[in-house]
């Protein structure tokens, strides 16, 4: 394992540490940079430690208590901890699941969740956050500044049992935000944000061997694994968008298909059905047909039907338009798209859905004109080529 990735690994469990035995989440965070910082300069020359979770604890404890003494208004405090014994070595407490409920602390913002969850549990630098969301860095670090500042006194221990469902949900919601955004990037020149999509799949694999009868956990990984197994596929070697009926599917990963499949079909008959796991299973139905033609659109549209009678809104309303089109052909579709929800009516999605429906529909020059309003919506430059690549194949040639 490369330095790199032990330390990023290391980070989470250090912070709860930390946060643990002297509260204060952002002088604990802080310290834990310092200790990080010190492993990157003294262990390539020294090497890693036999225990690197206790030395860097040890690191960022010293640190902790250094602070305090250097405080005058915290002089009681500071006596009280400079009687502790050093924690030698610490006991390995596995708190990911505590410091991820506490990132996702409904006072915060969803940004501020999000790039919290990034900074303390995935280990990311702001920098590394920053430009993943291609946004500048003090933007980044004012999000985690204020987040922190938010969770001044709030207590380091699981939510009451009758919280937890919805800190869960939560917990849910920004793993699936940080996959989206690392899958298809919102803007920029790249489609894929692959730190983002691996960090995700990360944190919900972990996620997923502390909660395991927990269904939506393994819907949700399920989906990513069934969905990041295209990705190989989903670019040519220049960058450019390839749509999933022209992809190369000998080019998806058999294995994440695999474990992806495996990990829905035994969810779906153990736990009680929810949104990600009905996603999931869509997944599943797209990556186990051996060509396009071979989607058993008929099921996903009933899977769709299923979600949205479960978890409605605008985007799972969209994407079962599309699979009554598949189904009943474009013109059915057609007609459902004009009653979209007027939230998406500048959405880039439903107009390049209109675009491919219309297109299937022999109506040439209102496809071609729905793609070009569709790369104006969008700020990806990859999708924007793809849709002005498909508007140019539709416009007549020049006497």
């Amino acid at each position: 394992m490369q330095l790199e990735e032990v330390l990023r690994s290391q980070a989470p469990s250090v912070l709860s540490a930390l946060v643990r035995r002297y509260g204060d989440f952002d002088a604990c965070e802080d310290a834990v940079q310092e200790a990080l910082l010190a492993a990157s300069v003294q262990w390539p020359s020294d090497g890693v430690p036999e225990n690197p979770r206790s030395w860097l604890i040890t690191v960022a404890s010293r640190r902790r208590i250094e602070v305090l003494r250097s405080e005058a208004a915290r002089q009681r405090r500071e006596e009280a901890v400079s009687v502790q014994p050093e924690p030698e070595p610490a006991p390995a407490v596995d708190d990911s699941l505590t410091l991820l409920m506490l990132c996702c602390h409904p006072d915060l913002t969803t940004q501020s969740q999000v790039a919290l969850t990034l900074r303390a549990v995935g280990g990311l630098t702001t920098g590394e956050i920053a430009r993943a969301f291609l946004v500048p860095e003090a933007t980044i670090g004012q999000r985690i500044s204020r987040a922190k500042a938010k969770l001044q006194g709030a207590r380091f221990a699981l939510p009451p049992p009758d919280e937890l469902p919805a800190r869960l949900t939560a917990v849910l919601h920004v793993l699936y935000l940080i996959f989206n955004e690392g899958y298809t990037a919102s803007s920029g020149d790249s489609l894929h944000r692959v730190e983002l999509s691996t960090e995700a799949i990360r944190l919900t694999r972990q996620l997923h061997e502390q909660l395991p009868s927990e269904g939506e956990v393994a819907g949700l990984l399920a989906l990513m694994l069934l969905t990041d197994a295209r990705r190989p596929a989903r670019t040519t070697p220049e960058g450019h968008l390839v749509p999933l009926p022209d992809q190369d599917r000998s080019r998806w990963n058999p294995g994440a298909i695999a474990e992806g499949t495996d990990l829905i079909s035994t969810t779906l008959a153990t736990a009680p059905v929810g949104p990600y796991q009905l996603q999931a299973a869509i997944a599943a139905v797209h990556d186990q047909a051996a060509t396009a033609d071979a989607t058993d659109w008929r099921q996903i549209l009933m899977l769709y039907e299923l979600l949205e009678s479960t978890a409605p809104g605008p985007m799972v309303t969209l994407n079962r338009t599309v699979a009554v089109a598949m189904v009943h052909g474009p013109a059915a579709g057609l007609a459902l798209l004009d009653d979209i929800d007027p939230t998406l009516t500048n959405h880039h999605r439903v107009s390049a859905v209109r675009a491919h429906l219309l297109e299937l529909a022999g109506d040439v020059a209102a496809a071609r004109d729905a793609y070009l309003l569709a790369a104006r919506q969008t700020q990806s430059t990859p999708e924007q080529h793809y849709l002005h690549t498909r508007a140019d194949a539709l416009t007549p040639p020049t006497p």
